[in-house]
Protein backbone atom coordinates (compact mmCIF):
# COMPACT_ATOMS: atom_id res chain seq x y z
CA UNK A 1 0.00 0.00 0.00
CA UNK A 2 1.47 3.53 -1.49
CA UNK A 3 0.68 6.20 1.22
CA UNK A 4 0.44 9.71 -0.40
CA UNK A 5 -0.21 12.82 1.33
CA UNK A 6 -2.05 16.03 0.36
CA UNK A 7 -0.85 19.10 0.61
CA UNK A 8 -2.62 22.17 -0.36
CA UNK A 9 -4.07 25.56 1.06
CA UNK A 10 -7.76 24.76 -0.18
CA UNK A 11 -9.60 21.80 -0.76
CA UNK A 12 -13.69 21.32 -1.05
CA UNK A 13 -15.94 21.07 0.08
CA UNK A 14 -13.93 22.84 3.31
CA UNK A 15 -12.85 26.16 1.99
CA UNK A 16 -12.99 27.06 -2.34
CA UNK A 17 -11.22 29.99 -3.87
CA UNK A 18 -10.39 28.71 -6.94
CA UNK A 19 -9.76 25.45 -9.28
CA UNK A 20 -6.97 24.29 -6.61
CA UNK A 21 -9.70 23.54 -4.08
CA UNK A 22 -11.59 20.95 -6.86
CA UNK A 23 -8.23 18.98 -7.45
CA UNK A 24 -7.45 18.33 -4.31
CA UNK A 25 -10.78 17.62 -2.78
CA UNK A 26 -12.04 15.77 -5.82
CA UNK A 27 -8.71 13.43 -7.23
CA UNK A 28 -8.28 11.69 -3.95
CA UNK A 29 -11.66 9.84 -4.68
CA UNK A 30 -10.39 8.42 -7.43
CA UNK A 31 -6.99 6.42 -7.06
CA UNK A 32 -7.42 2.53 -6.16
CA UNK A 33 -7.82 1.92 -2.54
CA UNK A 34 -6.27 -1.24 -2.79
CA UNK A 35 -2.94 -0.20 -3.95
CA UNK A 36 -3.17 3.71 -2.55
CA UNK A 37 -3.63 5.69 0.67
CA UNK A 38 -3.93 9.03 -0.46
CA UNK A 39 -4.99 11.72 2.62
CA UNK A 40 -5.14 15.47 2.64
CA UNK A 41 -3.63 17.90 4.97
CA UNK A 42 -4.97 21.90 5.11
CA UNK A 43 -4.87 24.46 7.37
CA UNK A 44 -8.48 24.80 9.55
CA UNK A 45 -9.46 28.15 8.73
CA UNK A 46 -11.98 29.68 10.79
CA UNK A 47 -13.72 30.78 7.72
CA UNK A 48 -14.67 26.92 7.05
CA UNK A 49 -18.61 26.14 7.78
CA UNK A 50 -19.10 25.57 11.06
CA UNK A 51 -21.24 22.67 10.24
CA UNK A 52 -17.65 20.92 9.01
CA UNK A 53 -15.87 22.18 12.18
CA UNK A 54 -18.29 20.88 14.44
CA UNK A 55 -17.25 17.38 12.24
CA UNK A 56 -13.38 17.67 12.93
CA UNK A 57 -11.91 15.56 15.79
CA UNK A 58 -8.89 16.94 17.91
CA UNK A 59 -5.89 14.49 17.97
CA UNK A 60 -2.84 16.39 19.63
CA UNK A 61 -1.26 19.59 19.27
CA UNK A 62 2.27 20.94 20.17
CA UNK A 63 4.07 23.70 19.86
CA UNK A 64 6.90 25.33 17.07
CA UNK A 65 9.29 27.74 17.53
CA UNK A 66 8.52 29.45 14.15
CA UNK A 67 9.70 33.11 13.36
CA UNK A 68 11.06 34.23 16.90
CA UNK A 69 7.57 32.61 18.48
CA UNK A 70 6.46 29.57 20.00
CA UNK A 71 3.85 28.39 18.36
CA UNK A 72 1.09 26.73 18.71
CA UNK A 73 -0.39 23.98 16.20
CA UNK A 74 -3.14 21.84 16.50
CA UNK A 75 -4.27 18.18 14.28
CA UNK A 76 -7.89 17.66 13.65
CA UNK A 77 -8.87 15.04 11.30
CA UNK A 78 -12.41 14.05 9.69
CA UNK A 79 -13.59 11.40 6.86
CA UNK A 80 -15.38 12.90 3.95
CA UNK A 81 -16.62 10.78 1.11
CA UNK A 82 -13.97 8.33 1.75
CA UNK A 83 -10.83 10.10 2.31
CA UNK A 84 -9.10 11.21 5.03
CA UNK A 85 -8.72 14.60 5.68
CA UNK A 86 -6.16 16.10 8.71
CA UNK A 87 -6.28 20.10 9.58
CA UNK A 88 -3.60 22.03 11.20
CA UNK A 89 -4.93 24.43 13.56
CA UNK A 90 -4.07 27.71 14.79
CA UNK A 91 -6.06 30.88 15.52
CA UNK A 92 -2.93 32.97 15.39
CA UNK A 93 -2.60 32.22 11.29
CA UNK A 94 -5.98 30.93 9.92
CA UNK A 95 -8.71 33.31 11.80
CA UNK A 96 -9.68 35.87 9.08
CA UNK A 97 -12.56 35.77 7.70
CA UNK A 98 -10.62 34.54 3.86
CA UNK A 99 -7.78 31.88 3.62
CA UNK A 100 -5.53 34.71 1.69
CA UNK A 101 -4.61 38.22 3.00
CA UNK A 102 -1.78 40.65 1.58
CA UNK A 103 1.26 38.74 0.21
CA UNK A 104 3.62 39.31 3.38
CA UNK A 105 1.23 38.00 5.46
CA UNK A 106 0.41 35.00 3.31
CA UNK A 107 3.86 34.25 2.77
CA UNK A 108 4.63 34.10 7.23
CA UNK A 109 1.08 32.22 7.15
CA UNK A 110 1.88 29.42 4.49
CA UNK A 111 5.51 29.18 5.91
CA UNK A 112 4.29 28.15 9.24
CA UNK A 113 1.55 25.38 7.61
CA UNK A 114 4.58 24.03 5.50
CA UNK A 115 6.79 23.55 9.21
CA UNK A 116 3.74 22.75 10.81
CA UNK A 117 2.56 19.59 8.25
CA UNK A 118 6.15 17.84 8.18
CA UNK A 119 6.14 18.55 12.04
CA UNK A 120 2.89 17.02 12.66
CA UNK A 121 3.44 13.73 10.92
CA UNK A 122 4.98 11.76 13.41
CA UNK A 123 2.45 12.81 15.75
CA UNK A 124 -0.66 11.46 13.62
CA UNK A 125 1.35 8.25 12.81
CA UNK A 126 0.64 8.57 9.14
CA UNK A 127 4.45 8.18 7.40
CA UNK A 128 3.86 8.80 3.59
CA UNK A 129 5.95 7.76 1.23
CA UNK A 130 5.23 10.74 -1.16
CA UNK A 131 3.85 14.42 -0.37
CA UNK A 132 2.13 16.01 -3.37
CA UNK A 133 2.18 19.76 -2.56
CA UNK A 134 -0.16 22.37 -4.34
CA UNK A 135 1.31 25.32 -5.40
CA UNK A 136 3.56 28.08 -4.23
CA UNK A 137 1.71 27.85 -0.47
CA UNK A 138 3.51 24.49 -0.06
CA UNK A 139 6.35 25.60 -1.73
CA UNK A 140 8.28 24.72 1.43
CA UNK A 141 7.85 21.71 2.11
CA UNK A 142 10.38 19.83 0.15
CA UNK A 143 12.66 22.61 0.93
CA UNK A 144 12.27 22.06 4.78
CA UNK A 145 12.34 18.80 4.22
CA UNK A 146 15.69 18.74 2.76
CA UNK A 147 16.81 21.42 5.73
CA UNK A 148 15.97 20.78 9.19
CA UNK A 149 13.72 17.75 9.21
CA UNK A 150 16.67 15.46 7.67
CA UNK A 151 18.27 14.54 11.08
CA UNK A 152 15.18 12.50 11.99
CA UNK A 153 15.15 9.04 10.61
CA UNK A 154 10.96 9.10 10.29
CA UNK A 155 11.56 11.57 7.03
CA UNK A 156 14.24 9.42 5.48
CA UNK A 157 13.06 8.60 2.28
CA UNK A 158 9.58 10.42 2.13
CA UNK A 159 9.71 11.96 -1.67
CA UNK A 160 7.92 14.97 -2.79
CA UNK A 161 5.99 15.64 -6.07
CA UNK A 162 5.16 19.69 -6.39
CA UNK A 163 1.99 20.68 -8.94
CA UNK A 164 2.33 23.78 -10.17
CA UNK A 165 -1.88 25.35 -10.89
CA UNK A 166 -0.66 28.61 -11.97
CA UNK A 167 2.97 29.50 -12.50
CA UNK A 168 1.78 33.43 -11.99
CA UNK A 169 1.02 32.79 -8.27
CA UNK A 170 4.41 32.23 -6.57
CA UNK A 171 5.09 33.96 -2.85
CA UNK A 172 7.65 36.32 -4.05
CA UNK A 173 8.54 38.60 -0.81
CA UNK A 174 12.34 40.23 -0.26
CA UNK A 175 14.86 37.54 0.89
CA UNK A 176 15.61 39.56 4.28
CA UNK A 177 12.16 39.37 5.30
CA UNK A 178 11.60 35.33 3.81
CA UNK A 179 14.71 34.40 5.84
CA UNK A 180 13.96 35.68 9.24
CA UNK A 181 10.52 34.29 8.60
CA UNK A 182 11.38 30.84 7.29
CA UNK A 183 14.41 30.41 9.53
CA UNK A 184 16.35 28.77 6.27
CA UNK A 185 20.28 29.78 6.43
CA UNK A 186 22.07 32.25 3.81
CA UNK A 187 22.58 28.62 1.66
CA UNK A 188 18.91 28.52 0.18
CA UNK A 189 19.19 32.42 -1.08
CA UNK A 190 21.59 31.79 -3.84
CA UNK A 191 19.86 32.10 -7.89
CA UNK A 192 20.24 28.07 -8.07
CA UNK A 193 17.44 27.96 -5.08
CA UNK A 194 14.98 29.79 -3.24
CA UNK A 195 16.18 33.52 -5.02
CA UNK A 196 14.91 34.88 -8.32
CA UNK A 197 15.58 38.29 -9.18
CA UNK A 198 17.10 39.77 -5.99
CA UNK A 199 13.76 38.36 -4.23
CA UNK A 200 13.19 35.46 -2.56
CA UNK A 201 10.54 32.52 -4.02
CA UNK A 202 8.44 29.75 -2.28
CA UNK A 203 7.25 28.22 -5.88
CA UNK A 204 10.96 28.44 -7.01
CA UNK A 205 11.50 26.58 -3.53
CA UNK A 206 9.38 23.60 -4.15
CA UNK A 207 10.45 23.52 -8.11
CA UNK A 208 14.40 23.09 -6.76
CA UNK A 209 13.92 20.64 -4.21
CA UNK A 210 10.60 18.21 -5.23
CA UNK A 211 11.73 15.11 -6.82
CA UNK A 212 8.85 15.84 -9.79
CA UNK A 213 7.60 18.38 -10.90
CA UNK A 214 3.82 18.38 -12.51
CA UNK A 215 1.17 20.78 -13.93
CA UNK A 216 -2.23 20.55 -14.97
CA UNK A 217 -1.96 19.79 -18.85
CA UNK A 218 0.18 18.40 -21.12
CA UNK A 219 0.02 21.76 -23.34
CA UNK A 220 0.90 23.79 -19.97
CA UNK A 221 4.07 22.01 -19.46
CA UNK A 222 5.24 22.45 -22.65
CA UNK A 223 4.20 26.64 -22.31
CA UNK A 224 6.08 27.35 -19.05
CA UNK A 225 9.41 26.49 -20.69
CA UNK A 226 9.10 29.51 -22.84
CA UNK A 227 9.75 33.23 -22.23
CA UNK A 228 5.89 34.44 -22.45
CA UNK A 229 4.33 32.23 -20.14
CA UNK A 230 7.56 30.63 -18.06
CA UNK A 231 6.61 34.10 -15.72
CA UNK A 232 10.58 34.41 -14.91
CA UNK A 233 10.89 30.63 -14.35
CA UNK A 234 11.26 29.27 -17.89
CA UNK A 235 14.92 28.27 -17.55
CA UNK A 236 14.53 25.94 -14.29
CA UNK A 237 11.66 24.71 -15.81
CA UNK A 238 13.68 23.90 -19.22
CA UNK A 239 16.64 22.50 -16.67
CA UNK A 240 13.97 20.28 -15.29
CA UNK A 241 12.02 19.40 -17.79
CA UNK A 242 13.31 15.61 -17.59
CA UNK A 243 11.37 15.96 -14.51
CA UNK A 244 8.13 17.95 -15.59
CA UNK A 245 5.26 15.99 -16.84
CA UNK A 246 1.32 17.61 -17.73
CA UNK A 247 -1.46 15.45 -16.37
CA UNK A 248 -4.62 16.85 -16.83
CA UNK A 249 -7.27 17.86 -14.66
CA UNK A 250 -10.59 16.60 -14.57
CA UNK A 251 -13.96 17.02 -13.17
CA UNK A 252 -16.07 15.24 -10.64
CA UNK A 253 -18.55 13.41 -12.90
CA UNK A 254 -20.93 12.99 -9.99
CA UNK A 255 -21.42 16.49 -9.48
CA UNK A 256 -21.48 17.65 -12.62
CA UNK A 257 -24.26 15.19 -13.94
CA UNK A 258 -26.62 17.16 -15.94
CA UNK A 259 -28.83 13.87 -15.69
CA UNK A 260 -28.91 14.06 -11.76
CA UNK A 261 -28.01 17.94 -11.09
CA UNK A 262 -30.67 19.09 -8.35
CA UNK A 263 -29.49 22.62 -9.53
CA UNK A 264 -30.85 22.90 -12.81
CA UNK A 265 -34.81 22.86 -14.17
CA UNK A 266 -35.01 19.99 -16.35
CA UNK A 267 -32.45 17.07 -16.25
CA UNK A 268 -31.07 15.51 -19.49
CA UNK A 269 -28.60 12.98 -20.70
CA UNK A 270 -27.80 12.42 -24.61
CA UNK A 271 -31.58 10.71 -25.06
CA UNK A 272 -33.38 13.96 -24.68
CA UNK A 273 -30.52 16.86 -24.12
CA UNK A 274 -32.08 19.07 -27.17
CA UNK A 275 -35.42 19.31 -25.84
CA UNK A 276 -34.48 19.66 -22.08
CA UNK A 277 -31.56 22.24 -23.25
CA UNK A 278 -34.17 24.54 -24.67
CA UNK A 279 -36.29 24.55 -21.87
CA UNK A 280 -33.32 24.92 -19.41
CA UNK A 281 -32.44 27.67 -21.72
CA UNK A 282 -36.33 29.50 -21.82
CA UNK A 283 -36.40 28.60 -17.47
CA UNK A 284 -32.69 31.20 -17.23
CA UNK A 285 -34.00 33.71 -19.97
CA UNK A 286 -36.99 33.60 -17.64
CA UNK A 287 -35.07 33.98 -14.14
CA UNK A 288 -32.77 36.39 -15.54
CA UNK A 289 -35.16 39.27 -17.22
CA UNK A 290 -34.04 37.92 -20.85
CA UNK A 291 -36.36 37.45 -23.79
CA UNK A 292 -37.72 34.26 -24.02
CA UNK A 293 -36.99 33.25 -27.03
CA UNK A 294 -36.11 29.22 -27.44
CA UNK A 295 -33.66 30.14 -30.65
CA UNK A 296 -31.83 32.81 -29.44
CA UNK A 297 -27.93 32.09 -29.47
CA UNK A 298 -26.90 32.27 -26.09
CA UNK A 299 -23.14 32.71 -24.59
CA UNK A 300 -22.43 31.60 -21.10
CA UNK A 301 -19.47 32.71 -18.87
CA UNK A 302 -18.50 31.91 -15.43
CA UNK A 303 -15.40 32.82 -14.89
CA UNK A 304 -12.73 35.55 -12.56
CA UNK A 305 -12.84 38.85 -14.19
CA UNK A 306 -9.65 39.06 -14.87
CA UNK A 307 -7.18 40.05 -17.66
CA UNK A 308 -5.78 36.54 -17.44
CA UNK A 309 -9.08 35.03 -18.98
CA UNK A 310 -9.25 37.15 -21.90
CA UNK A 311 -11.74 39.59 -21.45
CA UNK A 312 -9.62 42.50 -22.77
CA UNK A 313 -10.73 40.76 -25.82
CA UNK A 314 -14.34 40.49 -25.27
CA UNK A 315 -14.16 44.14 -23.88
CA UNK A 316 -12.53 45.53 -27.46
CA UNK A 317 -15.64 43.66 -29.63
CA UNK A 318 -17.98 43.91 -26.34
CA UNK A 319 -20.85 46.23 -28.73
CA UNK A 320 -20.38 43.28 -31.82
CA UNK A 321 -20.90 40.39 -29.77
CA UNK A 322 -24.37 41.94 -28.44
CA UNK A 323 -26.00 41.74 -31.87
CA UNK A 324 -29.78 41.28 -32.22
CA UNK A 325 -29.85 37.23 -32.42
CA UNK A 326 -27.24 36.66 -29.13
CA UNK A 327 -27.58 36.60 -25.86
CA UNK A 328 -24.96 36.99 -23.03
CA UNK A 329 -25.36 35.64 -19.49
CA UNK A 330 -22.25 36.40 -17.17
CA UNK A 331 -21.52 34.86 -13.53
CA UNK A 332 -18.69 36.23 -11.73
CA UNK A 333 -16.65 38.82 -9.76
CA UNK A 334 -13.09 40.42 -10.52
CA UNK A 335 -11.31 43.30 -11.91
CA UNK A 336 -13.27 46.14 -11.63
CA UNK A 337 -13.16 47.47 -15.32
CA UNK A 338 -14.54 43.91 -16.71
CA UNK A 339 -17.52 44.24 -13.60
CA UNK A 340 -17.90 47.64 -15.10
CA UNK A 341 -18.33 46.79 -18.55
CA UNK A 342 -20.54 43.71 -18.39
CA UNK A 343 -22.92 45.89 -15.86
CA UNK A 344 -22.78 48.83 -18.37
CA UNK A 345 -23.96 46.45 -21.42
CA UNK A 346 -26.73 44.75 -19.32
CA UNK A 347 -27.96 48.10 -18.37
CA UNK A 348 -27.48 49.43 -22.03
CA UNK A 349 -29.48 45.84 -23.56
CA UNK A 350 -31.23 44.16 -20.60
CA UNK A 351 -32.80 41.79 -23.39
CA UNK A 352 -30.16 40.33 -24.58
CA UNK A 353 -27.27 40.85 -21.48
CA UNK A 354 -27.31 39.35 -17.75
CA UNK A 355 -24.52 40.49 -15.61
CA UNK A 356 -24.39 38.27 -12.33
CA UNK A 357 -21.30 40.20 -10.59
CA UNK A 358 -21.13 37.62 -7.56
CA UNK A 359 -20.54 33.30 -7.62
CA UNK A 360 -23.84 30.94 -6.82
CA UNK A 361 -22.55 27.77 -7.80
CA UNK A 362 -26.49 26.71 -8.47
CA UNK A 363 -26.71 29.18 -11.43
CA UNK A 364 -23.48 28.36 -12.76
CA UNK A 365 -24.71 24.88 -13.08
CA UNK A 366 -28.41 26.62 -14.84
CA UNK A 367 -25.56 28.76 -17.20
CA UNK A 368 -23.68 25.04 -18.47
CA UNK A 369 -27.32 23.56 -18.99
CA UNK A 370 -29.01 26.64 -20.77
CA UNK A 371 -26.44 27.48 -22.48
CA UNK A 372 -25.60 26.99 -26.33
CA UNK A 373 -21.97 27.69 -26.10
CA UNK A 374 -19.95 28.85 -23.45
CA UNK A 375 -16.77 30.99 -24.14
CA UNK A 376 -13.46 30.78 -22.72
CA UNK A 377 -10.95 33.62 -24.43
CA UNK A 378 -7.67 33.00 -21.95
CA UNK A 379 -4.36 34.91 -22.47
CA UNK A 380 -3.22 31.39 -20.64
CA UNK A 381 -4.92 28.54 -19.11
CA UNK A 382 -2.95 25.82 -17.26
CA UNK A 383 -5.98 23.86 -17.82
CA UNK A 384 -9.23 25.04 -17.12
CA UNK A 385 -12.25 23.70 -15.26
CA UNK A 386 -15.18 25.73 -16.95
CA UNK A 387 -14.68 23.81 -20.49
CA UNK A 388 -14.46 20.80 -19.27
CA UNK A 389 -18.26 21.30 -17.47
CA UNK A 390 -19.89 22.99 -20.45
CA UNK A 391 -18.87 19.76 -22.27
CA UNK A 392 -20.68 17.84 -20.14
CA UNK A 393 -23.37 19.71 -20.15
CA UNK A 394 -23.51 19.48 -23.78
CA UNK A 395 -22.66 23.41 -24.42
CA UNK A 396 -19.67 24.17 -26.91
CA UNK A 397 -17.07 25.76 -25.25
CA UNK A 398 -15.42 29.08 -27.95
CA UNK A 399 -11.55 28.52 -26.42
CA UNK A 400 -8.62 30.27 -27.50
CA UNK A 401 -5.92 27.42 -28.22
CA UNK A 402 -3.75 27.90 -24.65
CA UNK A 403 -2.88 25.57 -22.26
CA UNK A 404 -5.69 23.12 -21.20
CA UNK A 405 -8.15 24.37 -23.75
CA UNK A 406 -6.12 23.08 -26.46
CA UNK A 407 -5.76 19.60 -25.03
CA UNK A 408 -9.72 19.58 -24.42
CA UNK A 409 -11.28 20.86 -26.96
CA UNK A 410 -11.50 19.80 -30.71
CA UNK A 411 -11.94 22.50 -33.20
CA UNK A 412 -15.09 21.91 -35.13
CA UNK A 413 -14.38 20.84 -38.65
CA UNK A 414 -17.18 21.61 -41.44
CA UNK A 415 -15.41 19.56 -43.64
CA UNK A 416 -14.87 16.02 -41.84
CA UNK A 417 -17.26 16.59 -39.10
CA UNK A 418 -14.92 16.44 -36.49
CA UNK A 419 -15.43 18.48 -33.37
CA UNK A 420 -17.00 19.35 -29.94
CA UNK A 421 -16.23 23.11 -29.74
CA UNK A 422 -14.16 26.01 -31.75
CA UNK A 423 -11.06 27.65 -30.97
CA UNK A 424 -8.92 30.32 -32.07
CA UNK A 425 -5.05 30.52 -31.81
CA UNK A 426 -4.18 34.23 -31.89
CA UNK A 427 -4.48 36.70 -28.81
CA UNK A 428 -6.71 39.02 -31.33
CA UNK A 429 -10.22 40.26 -30.79
CA UNK A 430 -11.77 40.19 -34.05
CA UNK A 431 -10.25 36.63 -34.48
CA UNK A 432 -12.19 35.52 -31.44
CA UNK A 433 -15.15 37.97 -33.03
CA UNK A 434 -14.48 35.31 -36.12
CA UNK A 435 -14.66 32.60 -34.36
CA UNK A 436 -18.19 33.67 -32.37
CA UNK A 437 -19.51 34.39 -35.46
CA UNK A 438 -18.41 31.33 -37.31
CA UNK A 439 -20.00 28.91 -34.17
CA UNK A 440 -23.21 31.18 -34.53
CA UNK A 441 -23.42 30.85 -38.30
CA UNK A 442 -22.85 26.59 -37.33
CA UNK A 443 -26.14 26.88 -34.61
CA UNK A 444 -28.57 28.82 -37.11
CA UNK A 445 -28.09 27.31 -40.39
CA UNK A 446 -26.23 24.00 -40.08
CA UNK A 447 -28.45 22.74 -37.16
CA UNK A 448 -28.15 19.20 -37.62
CA UNK A 449 -24.30 19.60 -37.53
CA UNK A 450 -24.29 21.79 -34.46
CA UNK A 451 -26.22 18.90 -32.55
CA UNK A 452 -23.80 16.47 -33.82
CA UNK A 453 -21.39 17.78 -31.70
CA UNK A 454 -23.29 18.49 -28.64
CA UNK A 455 -23.67 14.80 -28.35
CA UNK A 456 -19.66 14.33 -29.08
CA UNK A 457 -19.05 16.38 -26.21
CA UNK A 458 -21.05 14.75 -24.22
CA UNK A 459 -19.35 11.49 -24.96
CA UNK A 460 -16.19 12.85 -23.73
CA UNK A 461 -14.61 11.74 -20.51
CA UNK A 462 -12.49 14.18 -18.82
CA UNK A 463 -13.69 12.28 -15.18
CA UNK A 464 -10.96 12.11 -12.70
CA UNK A 465 -10.76 8.52 -13.68
CA UNK A 466 -8.48 8.54 -16.67
CA UNK A 467 -5.97 11.44 -14.57
CA UNK A 468 -5.78 8.94 -11.58
CA UNK A 469 -4.12 6.56 -13.62
CA UNK A 470 -1.43 9.01 -14.72
CA UNK A 471 -0.75 9.86 -10.82
CA UNK A 472 -0.27 6.67 -9.83
CA UNK A 473 2.06 5.61 -13.03
CA UNK A 474 3.77 8.69 -11.59
CA UNK A 475 3.53 7.58 -7.66
CA UNK A 476 4.72 4.21 -8.79
CA UNK A 477 7.75 5.24 -10.21
CA UNK A 478 9.28 7.21 -7.35
CA UNK A 479 8.57 4.45 -5.12
CA UNK A 480 9.64 1.55 -7.00
CA UNK A 481 12.75 -0.20 -5.42
CA UNK A 482 16.09 0.57 -7.75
Amino acid sequence: MKKILFAASECVPFIKTGGLADVVGSLPKYFDKNEYDVRVIMPKYLCIKEELRNKMNYINHFYTDFYWRNQYVGILEMEYEGIHFYFIDSEFYFSGPWPYSNMRDDIEKFSFFSKAVLSALPIIGFRPDIIHCHDWQTGLIPVYLNDSFQGNPFFHGIKTIFTIHNLKFQGVWDIQTIRNITGLSDYYFTNDKLEAYQNGNLLKGGLVYADKITTVSKSYAEEIQTQFYGENLDGLLRAKSNNLLGILNGIDYNFYNPKTDEDIDYTYDTDNVFQAKRRNKLALQKKLGLNCDENAFMIGIVSRLTGQKGFDLVECVMEQICSEDVQLVILGTGESRFEELFSYYARKYPNRVSANIYYSESLSHQIYAGSDAFLMPSLFEPCGLSQLMSLRYGTLPIVRETGGLRDTVIPYNEYTGEGTGYSFANYNAHEMLHIINYAKETYFNHRDAWNKMVLRAMKQDFSWSSSAKEYEKLYDSLTEVK
